[in-house]
């Protein structure tokens, strides 16, 4: 059996899950067993995947094998943002070429629509899914430019959004900060956490999932697949590989993808009183005009009222990072809430931590059949939550089916580019990312 390379490492509390009920005692993989399906990952992609292939494969015994808790790894570490729009961080302001924005935007309200349809249907509640739209905030000069930039790319699109003034923006957020918005309607808002537990909740009756049981092989003999871990194993003819950037790990896109961390700080529960001081609407969220810059939510509900702040990022090959980090990246949390909420000066932050992403050079997923019988679902550039559970949904598809229109449009991306030697990658990322930070400015 071919070992995996590495386990999935995180760092800090998933506080979207720490603000949930303790989930029931996990059912972990402890003998070997015999599947028609194999899903590796419980992630947005993966849970996309089984949940398609309940729908396509009625009858078939499928097993989803998650390395940890559900919630508790990158998917409950997110902001919460499914956006259907654009959102190339890679860009200046989330643009890309036309047409292939066009068929991104396809696809990504291909997977809302997925989505919405899922919460409907496991009676998920507008905490955890909820068709709001959301905001690009502009903080400076350069960030209305990068607006304006946006707003002529969405036109060229037909996409409709509507400009927010500086009032607009304090009167939604309480905050004198922003001098201007864009706000587009199509993207929901989500409760990560409550949003994964519940869709697993949803299919529990129709996929056996085990949980804390990670993959540390994988090989193929005998026209199967078998995925072993520390105290079972299973074996099946098909295996959806929905792990992000562990797909690295497997084997497959080796030196392709880039490994980096996002970093959010959470304050404790707000009291009545300095709900009241802050203002503005209790649920909004505003993502920044420079990629690089802050994303910022209000959330109310579950846990109470507060403020999720992220923004810093920084470039990890081996797909873990340092817990010392989580203070200094902290410090910069502080301050950027303090610029935003002064009226919240002395509201201290409850829970930091970090958040793997994967992209590619060329910002296009690793999709497809990789090997006889095994497809990937992985590299969501950034955008987990909406690409993610397209990129499962769309390799079920494929998977059981063969192929669909959106199958079509995946298939016929390039693959993601090479990178070059380390430690010029490491070079070349670091410093791309701290100019692109100091450049950012007030959008931090």
């Amino acid at each position: 059996m071919s070992r995996v390379a590495r386990l999935p490492c995180d760092s800090g509390p998933a506080a979207w899950n720490e603000l949930l009920p303790p989930a029931p005692s996990p059912r972990i993989l402890d003998s070997h067993i015999t599947a028609d399906w194999l899903v590796i990952g419980a992630g947005f992609a993966g849970l996309a995947a089984a949940r398609r292939l309940t729908q396509l494969c009625s009858g078939d015994r499928i097993a989803l094998v998650e390395a940890q808790r559900v919630g508790s790894g990158p998917a409950g570490r997110n902001s919460g943002f499914m956006i259907d729009l654009p959102h190339k961080l890679t860009a200046g302001n989330y643009a890309g070429a036309a047409a292939a924005d066009a068929t991104q935007t396809e696809i990504n309200r291909a997977a809302i629509d997925f989505a919405a349809g899922a919460a409907k249907e496991y009676g998920l509640g507008a905490e955890a899914f909820c068709l709001s739209g959301k905001v690009n905030g502009a903080a400076s000069s350069r960030g209305l430019a990068a607006n304006a930039a946006y707003v002529r790319h969405l036109e060229s699109l037909g996409e409709p959004y509507e400009l927010l003034d500086a009032p607009a923006m304090q009167e939604l957020t309480g905050s004198e900060y922003y001098l201007g918005g864009v706000f587009t309607p199509g993207a929901a808002m989500i409760q990560p956490a409550m949003f994964v537990r519940g869709i697993a909740a949803g299919i529990a009756g129709q996929v056996e999932i085990y949980e804390n049981s990670p993959v540390t092989g994988l090989s193929r003999r005998g026209g199967a697949w078998r995925a072993g871990s520390p105290s079972g194993s299973v074996t099946a003819p098909r295996v959806i590989l929905a792990v992000n950037g562990h797909v690295e790990s497997f084997g497959y896109f080796r030196r392709r993808l880039v490994h980096i961390h996002l970093y959010a700080s959470m304050t404790r529960a707000l009291t009545g009183e300095e709900v009241r001081r802050l203002g503005g609407a209790p649920r909004w969220g505003v993502t920044p005009s420079d990629p690089i810059g802050s994303t910022v939510r209000r959330i109310s509900g579950t846990g109470g009222d507060r403020i999720v702040m992220r923004n810093r990022v920084t470039y990890d090959p081996g797909m873990e990072t340092e817990s010392a980090r989580l203070s200094v990246m902290g410090e910069s949390h502080d301050r950027s809430v303090r610029k935003r909420f002064p009226q919240l000066n002395g509201v201290e932050m409850e829970y930091r931590w970090g958040g793997r992403l994967c992209l590619s050079l060329n910002d296009v997923p690793a999709f497809g059949e990789i090997d006889e019988g095994l497809f990937a679902a992985c590299c969501q550039n950034g955008l987990g939550t909406t690409k993610g559970t397209a990129s499962g949904m769309l390799a079920a598809d494929l998977a059981a089916q063969g192929n669909s229109p959106l199958v079509a449009r995946m298939t016929t991306l390039d693959q993601p580019r090479r990178l070059p030697p380390e430690p010029v990658a490491w070079l070349g990322a670091t410093a791309t990312l701290k100019w692109r930070e100091w450049r950012a400015g007030r959008e931090i």
